[in-house]
């Protein structure tokens, strides 16, 4: 009779404790299958991206201080391996502060497009980017080749992948050059250059950014919390559906559903590859002065770095035509990408300047839309308030940590202790 009245007792209380079984319709089944983790992409504009000599070589480089101007940043400066390869700074900072956050690197070989922009459309070219930024690492493509000519652990290490470097001399090499703004003395000295010095230097470059992706593309954390729970519901297996808390199940039928999140956040990375306006307020006061997609349309056209330029080794690949078809519209202007969420607890703060400290205030601010920059003719429709309840809205926030996976192996999160692969 006890037992009776405490399971009457329970039924009753139960939904005041949130704790009851969360059950999914056969159509929530279904989007929920559409973010099961798929396979790593092959890229053929790289041919060493799978390359474990390649691998080994990048990831040398990745944590070498050496490619900088002042010889003490790094890739790891900013994207450093214990905080997923992130910062959790707001604005990033390597020589000087950057106008943008830094994003994390678990998964990023799955992404289409690199930086908040797009400016770059391969792995290999973004990488290329950072070290002659003047606020990041502020190199330059003619002193990383010196540099790499010049140490014979480095050399041994490039020729190991990607054969003999090319015979140098001072005459037809500078010491530093790269093109650059205006007057500045690396543009000057690399428009002193014929143009066939110019493209042994480009190819070298374009080597190293090539290598840094094959070691950025083992950068991947597998059997997430939400994987288990996953599989657990393809089959009925209530044992593995427990590896979500009924708060992170309820959060992810928020996701699917009444929180609309997956229809930017879609796929198994849980990102639709493309570029949105969220109306987020800068980091400082004064409205938005960064034109995020828009500049970046231009600037992957310009890249002579891109799938589609000489260095690619695939400039007639699908996705080297697919930038013929890209072009730059008004309403880009303000479109930042939309950044998948594996891992996504690792690395605050949010948005592409760090304006949002952790996952719970994303949550608020999409719910409530609270200080949100109008954004004129391009409002994105899909941008209304959730209104979801303080329950709801704790629910979705706590199935986003669910989607951090399993730790990367050690050997990973360090520096080799040569730049020469093992044989």
């Amino acid at each position: 009779m006890r037992s009776g009245i405490f399971i009457l007792f329970w039924a009753v209380l139960s939904p005041c404790f949130g704790d009851e079984p969360v059950l999914f319709s056969t159509r929530e089944k279904a989007l929920a299958a559409q973010h099961k983790a798929a396979p790593l992409p092959t890229h053929s504009h790289n041919r060493f991206g799978d390359n474990p000599a390649a691998a080994h070589f990048g990831q040398f480089l990745f944590f070498e201080t050496r490619l900088s101007r002042n010889g003490a940043i790094s890739c790891a400066t900013c994207h450093i391996p214990a905080l997923g390869f992130a910062d959790r700074l707001s604005l990033s900072k390597g020589l000087q502060e950057t106008e943008r956050h830094t994003p994390g690197l678990t998964g990023v070989a799955f992404n289409r497009w690199f930086f908040w922009d797009g400016r770059a459309d391969s792995l290999w070219a973004q990488a290329l980017q950072p070290i002659e930024n003047e606020k990041e690492m502020g190199g330059d493509r003619l002193h990383v080749m010196w540099m790499v000519y010049g140490n014979p652990e480095l050399r041994t290490g490039y020729e190991a992948v990607f054969g003999t470097m090319p015979d140098l001399n001072s005459t037809d090499f500078p010491d530093h050059a790269a093109p650059k703004n205006g007057d500045h003395p690396h543009n000057k000295a690399w428009l002193a250059m014929d143009q066939e010095s110019q493209q042994i230097a480009n190819r070298v470059f374009a080597n190293l950014g090539k290598a840094i992706a094959a070691y950025e593309r083992l950068l991947i954390s597998k059997n997430a919390p939400f994987d288990q729970f996953l599989e657990g519901l393809e089959t009925n297996n209530p044992e593995k559906m427990a590896a979500l808390s009924h708060s992170q199940q309820r959060g992810f039928k928020l996701f699917i559903g009444k929180a609309r999140c997956r229809l930017c956040h879609s796929g198994p990375n849980f990102t639709d590859l493309e570029f949105h306006n969220t109306g987020v307020p800068p980091l400082r006061d004064g409205l938005p002065v960064d034109s995020g997609r828009y500049a970046g349309v231009e600037r992957v056209h310009a890249d002579p770095f891109n799938t589609a330029g000489k260095y690619s080794h695939d400039s007639q690949g699908d996705r080297a035509r697919s930038l013929s078809f890209l072009r730059k519209w008004p309403e880009q202007w303000g479109q930042f990408k939309t950044p998948g969420l594996r891992n996504i607890a690792q690395t605050p703060p949010y948005m592409h300047q760090g304006q949002l400290p952790n996952l719970e205030a994303v949550v608020a601010f999409y719910n409530n839309r609270e200080g949100s920059i109008p954004t004129g003719h391009a409002q994105d429709p899909l941008l209304l308030p959730l209104n979801l309840t303080e329950q709801e809205a704790q629910d979705l926030a706590a199935f986003l940590k669910s989607l951090s996976g399993e730790p990367l192996k050690p050997w990973l999160l360090r520096k080799p202790q040569s730049a020469v692969p093992p044989q």
